[in-house]
């Protein structure tokens, strides 16, 4: 019986996280920053995270952490708890 290597890291094309919570999560964000017609790199600049990493938010391929979650909703100047309502909202219609 042979022995297999050890590969480091996920296969490729996977992720660690869910990607309908995310691209939910991502959905409001962007929502909320277009209602507030404020510039993808103006809302990052605000949440003191990189505007691509915002946009990997914001497209649902990167799940934030809770503190993320925080700066972003400081950032557009409302709760974390309205952004999660509102995630929660799409979830449940999906």
């Amino acid at each position: 019986m042979q022995k297999r290597s050890i590969i480091k890291g996920r296969p490729p094309g996977k992720t660690t996280f869910l990607s309908v919570p995310a691209k939910a999560f991502g959905q409001v964000v962007r929502t909320a920053r277009l209602e507030q017609d404020v510039a993808q790199e103006t809302l990052a600049h605000r949440a003191g995270i990189e505007r691509s990493h915002m946009g990997k938010i914001e497209r649902g391929e990167h799940m934030p952490t809770l503190i993320m979650i925080l700066r972003i909703a400081k950032g557009l100047n409302c709760n974390a708890s309205e952004l999660i309502a509102a995630m929660e909202a799409i979830l449940e219609g999906a």
